[in-house]
């Protein structure tokens, strides 16, 4: 018999629905359920540590392709003038505790530097748009490509009123990064990593070629950035998190991976400039008494001593090193604040911030190092510090560190002993004074110290690596309420640097941090 077919129309779907589907044993089948789309999984930390493994399996590429020979040509100040508008920032209309602003490509930034922002997990890539800035006076012959990215960004951040974002941290220019707290003018800068710094041969500079800033949420107190290090010998992934205030602190985590050995491998690297100071003990034809952004590197050392030593422009490099195991920490830092000491009106050399690097966890054995670098000019960036592990190096190596960066205008740590105040050097002799003997002359000051009167019992542990030392003096300074080491070394001929070493005590207990110092007559 033959069914009609609108009967036939009514039957098959019936036929075939989840009511009367059958298996071979007449029991029925359920129809499969729709697949659940694939939940994207949210862009942490680690998916820039695979990156970053996978960048060091692969050859080393320059990303600085593609920039306009305009932009290329630009001079210090024509680049300058290039501004990102102030009302693109992005979050601006938001109400959010931050935003951020970007760097145009040129000048001397020519690497592209991709920017990424993360909302709820996701990555989003922002996109190059000359509308963005502002080009002051100089003429674009043409329009930048669309593919041009950026060169680096900074973030802002109300710190003196709700309504007025500051400036707190700028990264720009290979993996160079600064930040400051309220109250704090910009000085020193930090790096992501510091390779074969201070070696007879060229100096490698690693590139921040990526950055992904995590989105914050509106009652937020910090922001977490993430970025990818690239250069021809390490890749590396890095996670700051910024904890804007009086003092900003920055919480790093670093993993970092090798193509190849390098000589010098630096973690934490602080660089800084050192013009003339107090302790100068050649003529420099300058109004202003000093100039330098810090005036001493410290180190809080494992056995629980604290070294302070000052930090100087020499004639020659000069490279300092100090050994450890589980350093507490290190820092370059400025204790001068006077702004007689400075009178400059524009660099407010005063108000620049010391940087400590706390460190987070196991270090291990290594060694800081202090690198001078011979300057003419306050321009120059002349002062490197930075730890070396002794671990080994080259392909299929990698390491992870973490620590805290303080960028403070007070003491960034702060033990119970006297702190060196002031170094000064000249000729020694009374009535005449002899250039071929050096007079040091070093204050001490702390609250410890106001403690001890006139007549205590104060002396000096006092050494040098050569030469020979007279007229050892410890004596109370009374405009102070602290002490003053003055002492005079007659160098060996031939024997050039001299490593100095000295600090105060009282019936064998310890009073001071310990100061040291390497003079040099070259």
């Amino acid at each position: 018999m033959r069914i009609p077919k609108r009967i036939l129309a009514l039957l098959i779907p019936l036929l075939f629905s989840p009511a009367v589907l059958a298996a071979d044993n007449g029991k029925p089948v359920q129809a499969a359920t729709p697949a659940a789309p694939p939940v994207q999984k949210p862009f942490e930390f680690g998916d820039v540590e695979q990156k970053a493994r996978e960048l060091a399996g692969k050859p080393y590429v320059r990303d600085d392709a593609g920039m306009p020979e305009f932009l290329s040509k630009l001079d210090y100040d024509q680049y300058r003038d290039i501004r990102y508008k102030a009302d693109k920032a992005l979050w601006k209309d938001e109400g959010l505790p931050f935003n951020i602003q970007l760097f145009h490509r040129g000048f001397m930034f020519r690497d592209r530097v991709n920017i990424n922002v993360i909302d709820q997990g996701v990555a989003n890539r922002l996109a190059y748009n000359s509308e963005l800035f502002d080009f002051g006076k100089n003429q674009l012959p043409s329009a930048p490509p669309a593919d041009l990215g950026f060169a680096g960004l900074r973030f802002h951040h109300p710190l003196r009123h709700d309504d007025v974002y500051d400036e707190i941290a700028v990264f720009l220019g290979a993996s160079y990064f600064r930040a400051v707290g309220l109250g704090q003018a910009y000085g020193l800068s930090a790096r992501g990593l510091a390779i074969d710094t201070g070696l007879p041969k060229a100096e490698e500079f690693p590139i921040f070629r990526e950055f992904w800033v995590v989105k914050p949420a509106k009652d937020a107190r910090e922001l977490t950035v993430y970025a990818l290090l690239d250069s021809a010998s390490v890749t590396g992934a890095y996670k700051f998190v910024i904890q804007p205030g009086l003092d900003l602190k920055v919480d790093v985590t670093n993993h970092v991976f090798f193509r190849k050995a390098v000589e010098r491998f630096g973690i934490a690297p602080l660089t800084s400039m050192y013009f003339h100071g107090e302790n100068t003990d050649r003529y420099v034809d300058d109004f202003r008494p000093e100039v330098h952004d810090s005036d001493g590197l410290l180190l809080g050392r494992s056995n629980g001593e604290w070294v302070w030593r000052p930090l100087n422009n020499p004639r020659i490099l000069r490279i300092s090193v100090f050994q450890d195991n589980k350093p507490v920490g290190f820092g370059l830092v400025k204790r001068d604040r006077s702004f007689d000491h400075y009178q400059d009106l524009e660099a407010h050399y005063h108000q620049r911030p010391s940087a400590w690097v706390e460190t987070v966890g196991d270090w291990g054995a290594g060694s800081t190092y202090l690198i001078e670098i011979p300057s003419d000019a306050e321009k120059y960036d002349n002062i490197v510090s930075f730890w070396i592990p002794n671990k080994p190096t080259g392909p299929g190596k990698d390491y992870s560190f973490q620590y805290r960066l303080h960028f403070t205008l007070d003491e960034p740590a702060n033990p119970a002993l006297g702190k060196v105040a002031a170094t000064r050097i000249g000729g020694g002799g009374t009535d005449a004074l002899k250039s071929e003997v050096r007079k040091f002359v070093v204050d001490f000051k702390g609250k410890t110290l106001k403690h001890y009167g006139e007549k205590a019992k104060v002396d000096a542990d006092i050494s040098a690596s050569s030469g020979k030392i007279d007229n050892v003096v410890v004596q109370k300074n009374t405009s102070t309420g602290g002490w003053r080491l003055s002492f005079e070394l007659t160098p060996e001929k031939d024997k050039d640097p001299v490593e100095l070493r000295g600090l105060l005590k009282s019936n064998g207990e310890i009073l001071t941090e310990t100061w040291v110092y390497q003079w040099s007559g070259k």
